[in-house]
């Protein structure tokens, strides 16, 4: 069975100290294929939190793949994010700002969505999506999963910039026969089919470690193809103490024309627009 936990917006720097290891023994315990983690590792890019981001990550007995997000580039060094947004980021977590992951079972992406130049606000290049439907190729039946920190919707009453090439990018993403996109930024977690691609699935991480939760619990998300054809997500949660505790699972069936629940009693998530 393929496995994949997803996180999200770590920011190291402002963490709760208290859920690292209980995360990290979670984490073992579900002995996933994959760990994704969808950007924000640090809260301000510097070098000290990438370090303690490293070690996190070193700590985690999986393949890992990490994307870097708005945090991960400097905030306050402008000289630094406008010639080399990236070199701490390289230096401590990965070389490679777009990763990729293949297994028998499914093809992972990593989509380097960061723009130096707007540090809050998100973009997609007509390279990096020219490069990503290049690497899918001709559908072979695996599972195919795109990560990214920014989100390609989002709540309309939410007052965040919205990511520059979104619907460019669905679009591509659809063509390219997407079946899941990973994200993080808005510190909450969801999952919804796309507005405007209704055929690929977006699954919305909140903050694992971080205190800046917004009004909402810590969260985790374990997405499991528990057959064929068949998706189930789970959403574990360190809402009262530090403990993560899994939620009721949702259940998810890859039919013509995508991913539909699969069944009447799991709770309807919030439809998400560009």
């Amino acid at each position: 069975m393929t496995r994949l936990i997803h996180l999200s917006d770590l920011h190291f720097g402002r963490t709760d100290p208290a859920l690292a290891a209980p995360l990290l023994r979670t984490i073992e315990r579900l002995e996933p294929t994959l760990v994704v983690i969808s950007g924000d590792l640090t809260q301000r890019a510097r070098r000290g939190q990438f370090d303690k981001a490293r070690h996190f990550i070193d700590a985690i007995k999986a393949p890992v793949l990490t994307v870097p997000g708005n945090h991960d580039t400097p905030l306050d060094n402008l000289v630094l994010r406008w010639f080399a947004p990236f070199a701490r980021y390289k230096r401590a977590i990965s070389a490679d700002l777009e990763p990729t992951f293949e297994t028998p079972q499914m093809q992972v992406i990593g989509v380097n969505t960061v723009n130096p130049f707007a540090w809050q606000s998100g973009r997609l290049s007509d390279k990096t999506l020219t490069r990503m439907m290049e690497h899918f190729g001709p559908d072979d039946g695996r599972l195919r999963v795109a990560v990214l920190h920014h989100p390609l919707e989002q709540p309309p009453t939410l007052d965040k910039p919205r990511t520059h090439g979104a619907k460019a990018a669905l679009t591509a993403l659809s063509a390219a026969g997407a079946d899941l996109v990973l994200s993080g930024h808005l510190h909450s977690a969801s999952a919804a089919p796309f507005t405007r691609v209704p055929g690929v699935l977006f699954v919305q991480a909140g903050t694992a470690l971080s205190t800046r939760r917004r009004g909402t619990p810590n969260t985790f998300n374990q997405i499991e193809l528990t057959g064929e054809g068949e998706l189930t997500l789970t959403v574990w949660s360190a809402a009262d103490q530090p403990t993560f505790l899994p939620q009721a699972p949702r259940h998810y069936l890859r039919g013509p024309a995508g991913w539909v629940r699969k069944t009447g009693h799991d709770r309807a998530m919030p439809r998400l627009l560009c």
